[in-house]
């Protein structure tokens, strides 16, 4: 199945993505509707687990085979690859797994999305200094603006690969690679581009992603990965059956963890949300990822352009194509924004009404590979 063959074929795009049917879905940077494909999956597992033990009712191998094809998506490896949830649980694993010292100092965004900051603000309490990146532009941070903010005693940079407002894609190669050479550690929330647009981890020491955004795929069934040369520093933070050593499930004397990222994974998998990430994780690499951002590109253009006709502001209309990402976000001088969400959500489109610190509402249009140029048009009309 390809993206030209979804958009050129109703009767397939409606199969596929049954939301279509009733409503204008453009809010995939905020909880995404489920595609038939990945509710079946749950669906069949489910009724499975009626019959008996829900781990059994789960093929052996899929766990494994779902590692990969993470990996795959993040040209990792499988045993970098760990199932804990959430983003705000990873992240917070990363943050208080990390072996830091007084007088530290940890770079963040104060204006990234509160599951990456309040983690790392946490470490205040252990004696790190918590900096925050002071950048130009609200959600551009630009690699000139991260290594001129870091020094020797800069312990780890966290930062989104996109921002979840603003849009803007982060230089990850650039940012990393430079991070990488100072001996500094580097965390990414990727969460508003996995699925939508190549994120690789050369040179990534942590990443933490869910689902249920561009992934399409359930809540709380997220990735993280940790570099397998990191393992080691970062100390797990929930100890259970499952990571540690504890044959035919009697506790030993001696705490000895697995020897790889499945040392994070505490107790019993959420293995409804699993089997929902594995059919996500398989229709995503099925369309291809290039594929997706491309036709994503596409439709920030057509928004973008026809916005600023209608004399909306748009954030970070200029960003350059490395940078630009799906997410849209507009406002209307003078004009009340929620008002206007309100309006398009009676009509049966779906965004986001989004708030920077300064109070200014925005809409934020997510739009998807399955979306419509008409649905688009039909969106824009209403402003």
């Amino acid at each position: 199945m390809t993206i030209p063959e979804i958009l050129s074929n109703e009767e397939l795009r409606q199969h596929e993505f049954p939301v279509v049917r009733d409503k204008i879905f453009l809010a995939h940077a905020g909880v995404c509707p489920l595609p038939r494909r990945v509710a079946d999956a749950i669906r069949r597992y489910a009724e499975q687990c009626t019959l008996g033990d829900q781990e059994t009712s789960l093929p052996a191998f899929q766990l494994q085979r779902s590692r990969e094809l993470a990996a795959r998506m993040l040209q990792a490896q499988p045993d970098e690859i760990a199932f804990v949830g959430p983003t705000s649980l990873a992240l917070s694993f990363v943050a208080a797994g990390l072996p830091v010292r007084k007088n530290d100092n940890i770079l963040i965004y104060l204006d990234d999305y509160p599951s990456n900051v309040y983690p790392w603000m946490a470490l205040a309490d252990r004696g790190v200094e918590v900096r925050f990146l002071n950048i130009r532009e609200y959600g551009r941070i630009r690699p000139v603006d991260v290594i001129g903010q870091v020094d020797e005693q800069t312990k780890l940079v966290a930062l989104a690969s996109c921002h979840f407002v603003a849009g803007y894609r982060i230089d990850l190669d650039a940012i990393g690679k430079t991070l990488r050479e100072r001996g500094i550690l580097f965390c990414v929330d990727a969460i508003q581009t996995l699925g939508a647009f190549p994120t690789t981890v050369e040179h990534i020491d942590f990443l933490a992603g869910d689902a249920h955004k561009w992934m399409l795929g359930p809540c709380a069934a997220g990735i993280l990965y940790v570099r397998k040369s990191v393992q080691e520093q970062l100390a797990p933070m929930a100890y259970g059956w499952n990571n540690v050593r504890c044959p035919g499930f009697v506790a030993q004397e001696e705490i000895v963890f697995r020897p790889d990222a499945r040392r994070y994974e505490a107790g019993t998998h959420n293995l409804l949300g699993l089997v929902g990430l594995h059919a996500a994780l398989e229709l995503m690499l099925e369309i291809g990822i290039d594929a997706v951002a491309a036709e994503l590109l596409r439709k920030r253009s057509l928004l973008v352009t026809t916005l600023q006709a209608k004399d909306c502001t748009v954030l970070q209309a200029d960003a350059p194509t490395p940078n630009a990402s799906g997410i849209v976000s507009f406002h209307r001088p003078g004009g009340d924004m929620s008002v206007l969400h309100q309006r398009l959500e009676s009509a049966n489109i779906i965004t986001s009404l989004r708030t920077g610190r300064a109070g200014q509402r925005y809409i934020r249009l997510s739009p998807h590979f399955y979306n419509t140029d008409a649905e688009l048009q039909k969106a824009i009309e209403l402003l």
